[in-house]
């Protein structure tokens, strides 16, 4: 037992330490965690009551509002921390949502075959040979806008890419020696599944749950822009952008869009160099 913790230990110290070679990563996950510790402190950081009311219609930056007010008079700077926290959250529940989906139906796809793996990959292939933007548009135009239900949408269209992943590293691990002994030892399947499989194939999911963030905080951001998503009141970085369609605003009163839109693009392309560094620190391959 002594020895397989120092042996995981190891491990770790090693993707660690190539993980802090890409220095744009480092960067990067210094920026998500201060922004995200920002969002989660919004009702401490927040000067304002994000839909409250205090201040003139459109009002310019200020002492007092350091990144001015909206349409209504709202602080811009209290909705923007409030909203990082709704894009957040949609992004990591629907990634865990789509994570949980594709890891169980890869796992019973991979480790079983026959039957199960073609019904499983054949419904895998339906969905994935749908246009992914316009299966998100349908599914968002057909079921009510609002803050869980584009969660979920977002949460089960995106497990095909996972379930494949996981399949093709279960088939892969299923011939291995390991696994062939703790069958012939007659261990239990969850043991083998959830124990022995699963654990092997953290480190390639952890790298695509990355992409899956960032994907489902664009889309979020996307199906706000075009009224689909979150609704206001409730302040989200998409539904921000929404004042943008104006040309007086986007011309004239950029302090109403230009916040929002440049947090999604840091905030994405954070998400997206740690995705990156992860895949390079977890590859056994690589000599970095």
């Amino acid at each position: 037992m002594e020895r397989k913790d120092i042996t995981n230990e190891s491990y770790f110290q090693t993707v660690f330490r190539r993980f802090r070679h890409h220095r744009l990563a480092m960067v990067s996950l210094v920026v998500v965690a201060v922004l995200g510790g920002a969002a989660l402190l919004a009702p401490v950081l927040a000067p304002y009551q994000p839909d409250e009311i205090v201040g003139t219609f459109s009002g310019a930056p200020s002492k007092e509002f350091w990144l001015g007010t909206d349409q209504i008079g709202r602080d811009v700077f209290s909705r923007l921390l409030y909203a990082m926290r709704i894009s957040l959250l949609v992004g990591i529940l629907a990634t865990l949502i789509s994570t949980a989906v594709g890891v169980v139906l890869g796992l019973i796809a991979g480790y079983f075959g026959g039957v199960a793996d073609m019904l499983i990959m054949r419904f895998t292939d339906m969905v994935m040979s749908f246009p992914y933007i316009l299966l998100v548009l349908v599914a968002a135009a057909i079921f009510k806008p609002g803050l869980w239900n584009i969660i979920l949408i977002l949460g089960f269209v995106d497990w095909p890419g996972i379930a494949r992943l996981v399949r093709g590293n279960v088939l892969n691990l299923r011939e291995t020696n390991f696994i062939k002994g703790n069958i012939v030892a007659g261990m239990p399947l969850r043991h083998i599944l959830f124990s022995e499989i699963l654990p092997n194939t953290v480190a390639p999911i952890l790298v695509y749950a990355t992409s899956v963030l960032a994907l489902s905080m664009l889309d979020e951001a996307a199906l706000s822009f075009l009224g689909l998503g979150v609704q206001p009141p409730t302040a989200s970085l998409g539904n921000m952008l929404n004042g943008a369609q104006s040309l007086t605003v986007l011309t004239r009163q950029p302090w109403l869009w230009i916040p929002a839109g440049v947090l999604i693009v840091v905030l994405v392309m954070a998400i997206n160099f740690i995705g990156d560094a992860l895949r390079d620190a977890v590859d056994p391959n690589s000599r970095r």
